[in-house]
């Protein structure tokens, strides 16, 4: 009976261990699908709305990508292929393809 009642408890605890664990990755999944649609959305309007060498601010992004600014800067701080300016002008972002590297002499 005892051994009945702790395999029971075994089958239990290990189930629920399963099921949290799937529940996790489902959402870990989720959230990086939504980060690569938003981030993709992102890099197009930066794409197609900005020239060689120019710089568009977080509030532009979001507001004609219809994201929060949070999140934009979130996305674009975690994108390799956007890049954040060092510049005088702050939270302004461009694509790493259009901006020229710095040449150290």
């Amino acid at each position: 009976m005892e051994d009945k009642i702790l395999e029971g408890v075994v089958i239990g605890a290990t189930g629920g261990a399963l099921a949290g664990i799937t529940v996790y990755l489902i959402q870990f999944l989720h959230r990086k699908c939504v980060d690569c649609i938003e981030s993709k959305r992102i890099r197009t309007w930066l794409q197609v709305n900005t020239s060689r060498n120019e710089w568009r601010s977080t509030r532009a992004i979001a507001s004609w990508t219809n994201l929060p600014m949070e999140r934009v800067q979130y996305l674009c701080s975690h994108d390799s292929k956007v890049k954040l300016s060092t510049g005088e002008n702050e939270d302004v972002w461009a694509l790493r393809s259009k901006i020229p590297e710095p040449t150290f002499e």
